[in-house]
């Protein structure tokens, strides 16, 4: 091959160069079309899927009919920051939700954008707590927090969330977007083919790399307002902090995913009964790795420390850590190194009047 190329004409070899270049040109339009295919195919096929529920929950009756026992009207909303081991929990609800009687749905955003418009957000509230026929229902999608109070709804959704030591889920990020993982592995990702490693990227002071990429999980618990998205914002990391107290009923960190399954489990078995054992001994279908990962230097991590974004989505994990073992703390008992959920530890007495 080398002996051809140096036997062919100046002119041939320039024309053989751009007609490889008009070739790969075109393969990657072609691919990008088939991407693009299957996501209409498959926002086609869910639309159906839904279509086809809804068809079977009204046989017996029109739907205004449909009513839902106190018990059942549940919804849990896990608004899940990218990279923080959001596919693999959100795993685990898909693989209990047909034994334990409940929906599961995937809120699909444009170009996974986490804030909905004005409009979007009304469709969202009302379909959430008006949508019966999929209650008890679990909806996961990388959105920011949304308060439903400001849209006059009285049994607001349970949030749930997981975040993860803000360093360590930018590398992830780094890394999927360039090699992606094991559980789509043949996906085109749109970093695809750059191989150049988070460090040298830091070292070059490249975009992907660069401290306002930090600025993620401070915005997702602070909600859609317009300061919430203000990098390095203090009124914002205040607000989140204020939403993960007040708002969300559990959030676990990535470090100690099972404690936060298992504390789940005891709070909410009626979605996750069975989970802490799928999680321990299942088949493990739910793990998700970024693969070709590459853990950054010291000088790297030393460099992105000196940010004062990093400093505050620091502080904001170093603030949902505290809250979860707190938690933790008070619900479970450890024995021989394993944990172990608390009975119940009240009870109630001199209850009057007498009854006869």
């Amino acid at each position: 091959m080398g002996l051809l190329r140096i036997m062919m004409p100046p002119k041939l070899q320039l024309l053989a160069v751009v007609a490889f270049a008009v070739a790969m040109l075109f393969l990657e339009n072609q691919i990008q079309k088939l991407e693009e295919s299957r996501a209409k195919l498959e926002r086609a096929i869910a639309r159906h899927e839904v279509r086809e529920i809804e068809q079977r929950h009204t046989m017996d009756g029109p739907r205004q009919d449909v009513a839902v026992d106190e018990e059942e009207d549940i919804v849990i909303i896990y608004n899940r920051v990218p990279k923080t081991a959001s596919t693999s929990f959100t795993n685990i609800a898909y693989d209990l939700c047909a034994k334990n009687r409940y929906h599961v749905l995937h809120i699909n955003t444009t170009k996974n954008n986490p804030v909905m418009s004005l409009q979007d957000q009304v469709r969202f509230v009302k379909n959430i707590t008006t949508w019966n026929e999929m209650k008890p229902g679990f909806y996961h999608g990388h959105i920011s927090y949304l308060d439903f109070a400001k849209f006059g709804v009285k049994k607001k959704p349970i949030y749930i969330n997981v975040i993860r030591d803000p360093i360590e889920r930018l590398v992830s990020y780094y890394y999927f977007l360039r090699f992606g993982d094991d559980y789509r592995p043949g996906l085109r990702r749109r970093k695809q083919g750059d191989k150049k490693t988070f460090d040298e990227c830091v070292a070059e002071g490249g975009s992907d790399c660069a401290p306002e990429k930090l600025w993620l999980q401070i915005p997702f618990f602070c909600g859609h307002s317009s300061e919430c998205w203000n990098v390095g914002s203090r009124w914002a990391m205040d607000q989140a902090k204020y939403n993960l107290v007040n708002e969300y009923f559990l959030v676990g960190v990535t470090e100690e995913l099972e404690d936060f399954i298992m504390l789940l489990e005891a709070a909410l078995p009626r979605f996750f009964r069975g989970a802490t054992d799928l999680y321990r001994t299942g088949k493990k279908s739910h793990l998700r790795k970024t693969t070709e990962k590459k853990l950054p230097t010291k000088q790297t991590i030393a460099k992105l420390q000196q940010s004062d974004i990093w400093k505050m989505e620091n502080e904001f994990y170093e603030f949902a850590l505290e809250q979860f073992q707190f938690i933790r703390a008070h619900a479970v008992r450890e024995k021989d190194g394993d944990l172990y959920i608390l009975a119940q530890n009240f009870f109630y007495e001199k209850i009057y009047p007498k009854s006869n």
